[in-house]
């Protein structure tokens, strides 16, 4: 499940401060030669240019240097926060580091007030921000609050997300598949029949003893196109239903790759994740990833990114 704010990008060189923050540490540079502190990261060292830097751990204590409030969003997926405290906070090491504050009145914000970090998860996933309160709070972390967990389930067990509600569409998003569907065997008569259907009767898909004897694969396999086909017929089980709107149509493909053949008399089955979802003009476009495999292949042999259109 992934946050529907957009999130930093990690680099080579940042990431470690971001995987810290998702270790639940606060990492920062410091040289091994002059032993200054660097932020933001970088190669070399911002004092006497040795590239000879080290990741080390600190706790996040400092002063609140600068800040301002804002009262309208950047992005509308920042509506939530106004008004934001925008800040730039100078740690004890003496590096200052663009935040945001969090568990402060507007009152009790002050230049120069002593703060604290606040590892703020965003997603289910891990990923986690760094935010500052003031050093006398209580507030040492914000956990993640999955915005499925309150919805209605339907009879099949399948959360029921409205296609209105932003926040839990995106909580769908995962790198994580759905268990697999039940197998279905391709055969050469289905083969065969596809081939009749749409006119691509190639011998490598319709002529079994010339495939046997000239086909890299050893025998006849199915046309990509009907392995993709067959998607329709092999019912994953998705954990959630899609509850409000009036239509919802096959938009098409973003992405359609055949890595591996499926031979004659193979048996295959599906699984899939949702890839993204996003808010257009248009509707709600829900992109599903399914992947369909050879029984036993760790290879797929259909990628189809379907993209699904809510209205």
């Amino acid at each position: 499940m992934a946050s529907l704010k957009p999130m930093p990008v990690m680099t080579e060189i940042s990431r470690p401060f971001w995987q810290g923050l998702n270790d639940g540490e606060i990492r920062i540079q410091q040289c091994n030669q002059c032993e200054g502190w660097v932020f933001f990261p970088r190669r070399h060292c911002s004092h006497c240019l040795a590239h000879d830097l080290a990741w080390r751990k600190v706790d996040g204590r400092g002063t609140l240097y600068s800040y301002t409030l804002t009262r309208i969003p950047t992005l509308p997926e920042f509506a939530d926060e106004m008004p934001q405290a925008l800040a730039v906070v100078e740690l004890e090491q003496g590096v200052r580091i663009n935040s945001t504050l969090v568990g402060l009145d507007e009152d009790e914000i002050r230049v120069g007030m002593a703060v604290k970090a606040v590892l703020d998860r965003v997603d289910a996933r891990g990923n986690t921000l760094l935010r500052f309160t003031g050093a006398d709070k209580a507030l040492e972390s914000l956990p993640y609050v999955d915005p499925l967990a309150e919805l209605p389930r339907n009879d099949k067990g399948q959360v029921q997300v409205p296609v209105t509600n932003p926040a839990a569409l995106q909580a769908l998003v995962s790198d994580e598949f759905t268990g697999w569907s039940a197998p279905i065997e391709v055969n050469q008569a289905l083969i065969d029949a596809f081939a009749e259907l749409s006119g691509d009767d190639y011998w490598i898909h319709t002529d079994p003893e010339r495939a046997a004897k000239e086909s890299p694969f050893g025998s006849t396999i199915a046309h990509g196109s009907l392995v993709q086909v067959l998607q329709s017929r092999l019912n994953f089980a998705l954990p959630f239903d899609i509850t409000g709107f009036s239509t919802m149509v096959n938009y098409g493909s973003d992405r359609l790759r055949f890595p591996a053949p499926v031979p004659a008399g193979s048996r295959i089955h599906a699984r899939a994740r949702v890839k993204s979802v996003q808010q257009s003009r248009k509707g709600t476009v829900l992109t599903l990833e399914v992947n369909i495999h050879v029984l036993g292949s760790e290879r797929p042999s259909v990628i189809n990114d379907l993209v699904i259109l809510y209205r």
